[in-house]
């Protein structure tokens, strides 16, 4: 059996490769309401079925900083799991509605990586990642950068 290895070092990210994150997931009900209540979003078109089925889209509708969340948790394996911070989120747009027992998956395009200039043992790597659902819609995208280790 192998190691499981967990990120990538710096130097191991090219720029302009598309990685497919192996991660995926179901969003359950309780998922979304577990979340709606951690995070005190009560909005009911997340926790009300007579207010969501009146509304536009006619269903609850999952919320859109748990579907950024596991989003972003799909991608550590491959993207940050070497990170020694994550430096900033940038252009997070919600493109498509995501509903109760829709899939999750996940894609990360490397843009762009630089080295530190103030410390030789890490680099700057910078991704946008897309979430879609389980018919290939895209429902979310993002772009940040990430502070990675260098390979010693």
């Amino acid at each position: 059996m192998n190691k499981s290895i967990l990120g990538l070092y710096f130097e191991e990210f090219i720029v302009g490769e598309e990685i497919s994150h192996s991660l995926s997931k179901t969003i359950f009900e309780s998922d979304n309401n577990f979340f709606s209540l951690l995070t005190m979003n009560h909005h009911p078109a997340h926790t009300n079925i007579d207010y969501a089925q009146k509304e536009q889209h006619g269903q609850i509708l999952v919320v859109g900083t748990l579907v950024f969340s596991l989003v972003v948790g799909m991608t550590v394996p491959d993207i940050s799991g070497k990170a020694i911070a994550n430096l900033g989120y940038e252009n997070i747009l919600h493109l498509n509605p995501v509903f109760i027992n829709d899939t999750l998956y996940a894609k990360t395009k490397i843009l762009d990586k630089y080295e530190s200039k103030t410390k030789a043992d890490r680099g700057v790597v910078y991704v946008e990642t897309t979430g879609y659902n389980q018919h290939g819609i895209d429902v979310i995208s993002f772009k940040r950068r990430v502070l990675v280790k260098k390979q010693k």
